[in-house]
């Protein structure tokens, strides 16, 4: 009788352990390791970036960092799924590690350097002014005492403190670029400042926003990249060695337009 109900229980123990490692198999979470690492890469994104990320009429995020990462992805046999959780929800979902990594055009700084890593560089920009077309303003010089709209937390906002002070009243600092855009067109701000390539795409997307791009050789270069957590070798490791593959065969400069090494 004993003997049963040992055995009955070894059973029910079995079984309730199978149940559990079937519970806990489930791949859909981000990070899923494979035979050579990440087969599965959850990527955060802010998709009104564009043209790095956006929303197309499919509801689908598309643009130059997700086929840079699609071409990351299939040369180290991993699957990428982007998802759009906004410009500071990047940052805290990377750490808290319900993304393994942020792809929204961001520029890698010595600041963020000190609480993520970054791969190397796949874009290089620089930022511009933009401003309304009939504004007389033509210098970076000219808006130290205007209202400045930025998207927070970015180099335009960087700069932008570094012209006006960090306590500046006049800096507004908003969610999205688009936003900071929208400002100037309504007089809110004198000027707004972003990066180049996002500038030059949404005056071509709205060619009646009557608004202006103003070059300044004061703003430095910058470079992309894309960003994990602190010390996740191993991850960083796999999309450098992605990233050299589509820089080795070109097909980074396909997708960029611009050599990159």
């Amino acid at each position: 009788m004993v003997n049963k109900k040992t055995g009955f229980m070894m059973m029910l123990l079995l079984a309730f352990s199978i149940v559990l490692a079937a519970c806990g198999s489930d791949d859909s979470s981000s990070g899923t390791e494979g035979d050579k690492g990440y087969s599965k890469l959850l990527v955060g994104t802010e998709a009104t970036f564009a043209p790095f990320e956006s929303m197309n009429d499919k509801g689908e995020i598309i643009g130059i960092d997700v086929d840079v990462m699609n071409a990351i992805g299939a040369e180290v046999d991993a699957e990428v799924e982007f998802k759009n959780v906004g410009w500071e929800p990047v940052f805290q979902q990377v750490t808290n590690k319900e993304l393994d990594l942020g792809a929204s055009g961001i520029t890698i700084t010595d600041e963020r350097k000190q609480t993520y890593d970054f791969t190397d560089p796949y874009y290089e920009a620089t930022l511009m002014i933009v401003v309304k077309e009939d504004s007389p303003i033509a210098t970076l010089a000219e808006i130290e005492d205007k209202k400045i709209a930025v998207q927070i937390n970015t180099t335009g906002h960087e700069a932008a403190k570094k012209l006006q002070g960090v306590a500046s009243s006049k800096i507004l600092a908003y969610e999205n670029q688009p936003i900071a855009f929208q400002e100037v067109i309504n007089g809110t701000a004198a000027a707004a400042i972003g990066d180049n390539a996002v500038v030059l795409e949404y005056l071509k997307n709205n060619p009646k926003s009557g608004l202006k791009a103003i070059e300044s050789n004061e703003f430095e270069k910058e470079y992309y990249g894309f960003m994990v957590k602190k010390g996740n070798k191993e991850l960083l490791d796999l999309l450098n060695e992605g990233l050299q593959k589509i820089k080795d065969n070109g097909k980074l400069e396909e997708i960029t337009g611009q050599k990159i090494d």
